[in-house]
């Protein structure tokens, strides 16, 4: 392994696209969707650690979930868990793990993942991040995965690739935000555009200057703490600056702005696992095209729905057509696939009358 080599996982969102199964107090990383005993971040850990050595692996989290994260990754020692005083969005979550690593290592090649995606190919995605950094070693740019899209998708961002490359990998031409389902067929048809998958690989140089050139407002004050990093000063200083960072994705902070941006098309199985539909789209089906996780389920004239409920329930469905089915504590929900964009309402409208407790 080389000792350059580093990983961030962003670990701190509610994953409220996937209530009632996820909640605040546990939110979706934390949870074993597939009954393997093991959670999408303790998956997302041991894929990095076969490549990445243990201690050059960062957590970065909601303070609520430090004991969450250290009771599910024994493995690390407290200071890899980063803990963010509030949410704020990725850049910031980005910023925050790159000043602390370059308090380290400032030659360090440092790749940047989700905690929360599903990866079925796995020794094919560990080829392409082992390639990806030797090319951050070598090239000050900023890479992210692209993934080969298999269809027509309105659930995801788009890269449109360009005739340009460094060093053998294509640089971007421009991001692209999720696209109605005809803008999706022109984008699949022309064979141009990737999935943006949300994981990037640069090295610390890099990163820290497209900061300071893109984000200023972030880099300026952190910047007044940087010999704080890695220091039993660094919480005190993130407690106080971390909140009045602006709330912004490193897509739209830096990733839309730099010119810098290269994409490495690949193709491992890869899902975002975002949303009910995309959990849908990879979970084993019946004949009907019913899927059902972890509880027993009986389907009758019934087709394309989605049921989980908590383990030794058992739910008996008839005449549904396409939809989610999904029981957790005190919550049932029963929501039409298509309308999935819906729940982030419900939640919030379940919040004002209901208070926290369904949350």
């Amino acid at each position: 392994m080389n000792k350059n080599n580093y990983c961030v996982i962003m670990s701190g969102g509610i994953g409220s696209r996937f209530w009632p199964f996820s909640r605040e107090a546990r939110p979706k990383q934390f949870l074993d969707f597939f009954g393997t005993g093991r959670s999408l971040l303790q998956m997302t850990f041991d894929r990095f650690k076969k490549i990445v050595p243990i201690e050059n692996i960062f957590i970065v989290t909601n303070e609520g979930y430090q004991q969450m994260t250290a009771d599910e990754l024994p493995e690390l020692n407290p200071d890899q868990i980063l803990l963010e005083p509030m949410r704020r969005n990725t850049a910031p979550c980005i910023a925050f793990a790159s000043y602390r690593i370059n308090a380290i290592n400032p030659n360090a090649n440092i790749v940047v993942a989700p905690s929360d995606h599903l990866i079925m190919k796995e020794d094919e995605f560990l080829a392409v991040i082992n390639k990806a950094y030797e090319f951050v070693e070598k090239n000050d740019t900023l890479l992210t995965l692209g993934i080969r899209p298999s269809r027509p998708e309105t659930g995801y961002g788009y890269i449109q690739m360009s005739d340009e490359h460094v060093d053998g990998v294509t640089k971007v031409k421009v991001f692209t935000e999720k696209p109605n389902i005809d803008l999706a067929k022109v984008f699949y048809e022309s064979g141009e555009f990737l999935w943006n998958s949300g994981i990037f690989i640069w090295n610390s140089r890099t990163i820290t200057e497209s900061f300071r050139q893109h984000l200023p407002e972030i880099s300026n004050r952190f910047d007044q703490g940087k010999d704080l990093f890695g220091t039993d000063k660094e919480k005190a200083f993130i407690d106080e600056n971390f909140p009045f960072c602006p709330n912004i994705s490193i897509d739209y902070g830096i990733m839309e702005k730099a010119s810098n941006v290269c994409v490495q098309a690949a193709d491992f199985g890869w899902s975002d696992l975002g949303t009910w539909g995309s959990l849908y789209d990879i979970t084993e089906k019946d004949e009907n095209a019913n899927a059902a996780l972890v509880s027993e389920t009986l389907f009758y004239d019934s087709a394309e729905n989605i049921v989980t409920l908590p383990d030794g329930k058992l739910a008996v469905i008839q005449g549904l057509e396409g939809y989610i089915v999904a029981e957790a504590n005190n919550v049932l929900l029963i929501c039409k696939k298509d309308d999935e964009q819906r729940i982030k309402q419900f939640v919030t409208d379940v919040k004002l009358k209901y208070g926290e407790e369904y949350i």
